[in-house]
């Protein structure tokens, strides 16, 4: 009876680590979105195509990135400067499991080699949201992880940047700020549905949140900023993320018709998306933003990001998920 019951322990003890192996293994297996960076060329900032001489593949990719372990890159801002072009983009890093912003360099807009990391937090950083203000230049990025909108100064651009101070408060995403009339206009998303918008005489502020906020409730089809805001024609261009069904599915676009301290009124250019999902290749599964910048009367360049989908095998990933689902099963009892 006593080997009887040995036999029997050891059995059940070989299937239960049999069993939480596999699970382990099958939780390991995840369906993951894998982002990259283009150019893309256009006579206007509504139609824009793939560089003609980029033949529509990515000019950045996880694999350019050399410091640090990076799974995607996406979220593309640029700007030029001293005849070179400059790219700012996030970085996820898989050693800390965040944002990073890296930074790539192109004398022509063509070509682009990776640099470095140039904004590193405690906390996830992307959309590193660039521009140039009286000489000096300027990042916002997304930082809601980190509680506030945070404004950076370059101390040495493009390399090194400070904090100079969290302009707003609060657990806001891709916050995208343009000027016009005198005043510094910013929209960021709260939540998953609502886009919220302030305004402010001053970069450092300080900022209202304007009257008519929010301007987007319950809808996560036109809710997320999706690239910089532009100027044309004496008139606001919101690029906006297409979050419905998924996240990351297209980009709009939205031309802002009134906007005061006290008014606020826009519409949709298009309800065709100015981006989506190619069906192929590195955007196959979606797009989802757009820096569009004017090099002449008919000529525009932008740096834009896709996602395509791969499984990957993650057992520290597999892990977190098991683990994730025991709390809650024991949160249950």
């Amino acid at each position: 009876m006593q080997i009887y019951n040995k036999k029997s322990a050891g059995l059940l003890i070989s299937c239960i680590l049999i069993s939480s192996i596999s699970f382990w293994i099958y939780s390991s297996f995840i369906d993951s979105n894998v982002w990259s960076i283009s150019i893309y060329t256009s006579t206007n900032p509504y139609e824009l195509t793939p560089h003609p001489l980029i033949h529509n593949v990515p000019v950045l990719t996880a694999e350019d990135v050399e410091d640090v372990p990076a799974k995607f890159v996406a979220d593309p801002f640029m700007i030029y400067d001293n005849n070179k072009w400059y790219m700012f983009f996030e970085v996820l890093n898989t050693s800390s499991d965040h944002g990073d912003i890296g930074l790539a360099s192109s004398k022509d807009g063509v070509d682009w080699q990776y640099e470095q990391i140039v904004l590193d937090e405690s906390f996830h950083l992307s959309y590193p949201y660039v521009f140039k203000w009286n000489e000096s230049h300027y990042m916002i990025p997304e930082s809601r992880e980190g509680s506030a909108v945070k404004l950076y100064q370059a101390t040495d651009f493009p390399y090194k940047w400070a904090l100079i101070s969290d302009i707003i408060t609060g657990n806001l995403a891709d916050p995208s700020i343009v000027y016009k009339n005198e005043k510094w206009w910013l929209f960021a998303l709260s939540g998953e549905d609502t886009l919220v918008m302030y305004f402010a005489g001053n970069l450092t502020g300080p900022w209202t949140e304007h009257p008519k906020s929010p301007i987007v409730t319950g809808d996560m089809d036109i809710a997320r900023p999706g690239g910089r805001h532009i100027v044309v024609d004496d008139k606001i261009i919101r690029y906006v993320q297409d979050c419905d069904p998924e996240y990351g599915n297209a980009v709009r676009i939205f031309q802002v018709d009134v906007i005061t301290t006290t008014d606020y009124k826009d519409h949709e250019i298009s309800k065709t998306p100015v981006l989506s999902a190619s069906g192929s290749g590195w955007n196959a599964a979606g797009m989802h933003h757009v820096d569009a910048h004017q090099l002449d009367e008919k000529s525009w360049i932008s740096c834009v990001d896709g996602k395509k989908k791969e499984v990957i095998f993650d057992l520290k990933i597999g892990a977190k998920r098991i683990l994730k689902k025991a709390k809650q099963l024991i949160g249950d009892f």
